[in-house]
């Protein structure tokens, strides 16, 4: 017989845990830095604790220089590190200087309304089909779309939305519920009757994995022959080009995605299509050489 693998918990690690339960972060922000921690510990073989500021900072650049992560990733594990250190520790705020990495802006891949059709309608079965139409049609994030429950669907016919609980910065919010998702969701509870989780995972008694709905996307993505580039995030962008596209204007597109920032919103006016192609340039404007 094998034997289980069993993980003590250490008391630094509780005590960030309790720390981060305290301040209100989310489970997944929660293993991402406990995760970058971990990760440090490993990387000298010593408690985090022990260590130094030049450890530290070492320590981050040999993520940029030789692990060779990304951007985004780097930012996350100085974080978690600032975090660990500066509020757990309570090093002393001027000792510790860890430069943050700047991260490229990049605008993200649009599907058309076209290649989203495509996409929703190879999903293998009508459970992956209503989840990639919800995730579309409410701009949903992955995690909101996981956690959706039968309750949060409201389809008094002067009601019709969707409520998203706990979302980014654990703000409760509505968004659309249109009458063809409500139909598909209609035809997806017939046929399969969840009854807590609108997504269950495979025991019925929890929402499904953020990594199995990146997987449906990723297959559905791939049997509509669409590049691959982005995951399930690419549908929401979707959403929100879509609407200022059909007009919609930007502080409801901005209520409707959860935006804590109008900012936030504003660079989906520069991949609403329209807007360029409903363009003139500045060329035509010119006079036409002589010949």
């Amino acid at each position: 017989m094998t034997r289980m693998k069993t993980t003590q918990m250490t008391p630094l690690r509780r005590q960030m845990i309790d720390a981060m339960l305290l301040r209100g972060f989310r489970p997944r922000t929660q293993e991402s830095y406990c995760a970058a921690v971990l990760a440090l510990a490993k990387h000298y073989h010593r408690s985090p604790e022990l260590l130094s500021v030049e450890q530290l900072q070492r320590y981050l650049l040999f993520l940029i220089t030789e692990k060779k992560l990304a951007y985004a990733s780097v930012n996350q594990a100085a974080c978690a590190l600032r975090f660990m250190f500066g509020t757990v520790l309570h090093w002393p705020e001027v000792r510790f200087d860890i430069p943050m990495a700047k991260v490229p802006k990049r605008l993200p891949q649009i599907l058309s309304r076209e290649e989203v059709t495509r996409l929703i309608n190879a999903g293998a079965t009508l459970r992956e089909r209503a989840l990639l139409s919800a995730t579309y049609a409410a701009g949903l994030r992955i995690s909101e779309v996981c956690a959706l429950q039968l309750a949060d669907i409201e389809s008094a016919p002067d009601r019709m939305c969707l409520k998203v609980r706990q979302g980014k910065g654990g703000q409760d919010r509505y968004t659309l519920l249109s009458p063809r998702l409500l139909d598909i969701l209609r035809q997806y509870w017939c046929d399969l009757r969840p009854r807590t989780w609108l997504f269950p995972n495979a025991s019925g008694r929890a929402p499904i994995e953020t990594c199995t709905a990146h997987r449906i996307y990723g297959a559905a993505r791939d049997a509509a022959g669409i590049a691959r580039e982005g995951g399930i995030h690419t549908l929401r962008h979707a959403f929100a080009t879509h609407l200022i596209e059909a007009g919609v204007d930007l502080p409801t597109v901005q209520r409707l995605l959860g935006h804590g920032h109008i900012g936030t919103t504003m660079r989906y006016v520069h991949l609403a299509r329209t807007r360029l192609t409903g363009t003139t340039s500045p060329l035509e404007l010119l006079e036409a050489p002589k010949h």
